[in-house]
C-alpha cells in the first residue's frame, strides 16, 4: 500500500488554501476553482484551521450570516486534527472515521503543511490495494 507521503505526492495538486482574514465568499470561490470540499486556512505558512462545506452550511447559511462580510476566521474549524507523513493510510482512515472528518491536513516533521487528504482519497487507495491483492491471489491460484 502507498505511504501517506506517496499518496500526497501522487495527488500532484496545488495546495488549496485561504487566509483567515479573507471572506467566506472568496473561500467558496477558491473551493469551486479547485473542485475541493475543504480548504486549509493558512496564516502565512502556519496552519490556522480548516474551512469546509460543512462549516459553511452550519455556521453561515443556518445562522443567517452573509458570505461577503463574514471572515473565514469566524467560522473555520480552529482546533485542527492533523497527521504527519509517517502515518499509514489505515491510521488516517481510522482517525477520519472516529472523528467524523472528511478532510485531514498533512504536515511534515517540521510542522509545515504539505497537503490535505480526503475520505475519498483514502477509499480510492484502499480499493486499489484490495484490487492488487485480489489480482495477486487470482494469479497465484491459476498457476
Amino acid at each position: 500500500m502507498k505511504t501517506l507521503k506517496q499518496l500526497i505526492e501522487s495527488k500532484n495538486k496545488k495546495l488549496a488554501a485561504v487566509a483567515p482574514e479573507q471572506s467566506v465568499l472568496r473561500a467558496l470561490e477558491i473551493m469551486a476553482e479547485n473542485d475541493v470540499g475543504a480548504l486549509l486556512v493558512l496564516d502565512g505558512k502556519r496552519l490556522a484551521g480548516v474551512f469546509s462545506e460543512r462549516d459553511y452550511a452550519r455556521k453561515v447559511i443556518l445562522q443567517g450570516k452573509a458570505s461577503k462580510s463574514t471572515k473565514v476566521s469566524e467560522i473555520m474549524t480552529g482546533k485542527v486534527v492533523y497527521v504527519t507523513l509517517n502515518r499509514t493510510i489505515e491510521e488516517c482512515m481510522a482517525i477520519m472515521t472516529e472523528k467524523h472528518f472528511r478532510h485531514l491536513p498533512v504536515l511534515d516533521d517540521d510542522h509545515n503543511v504539505v497537503g490535505i487528504v480526503s475520505i475519498g482519497d483514502m477509499i480510492k487507495e484502499m480499493i486499489s490495494q484490495q484490487k492488487f491483492i485480489i489480482d495477486q491471489l487470482e494469479n497465484y491460484i491459476t498457476r
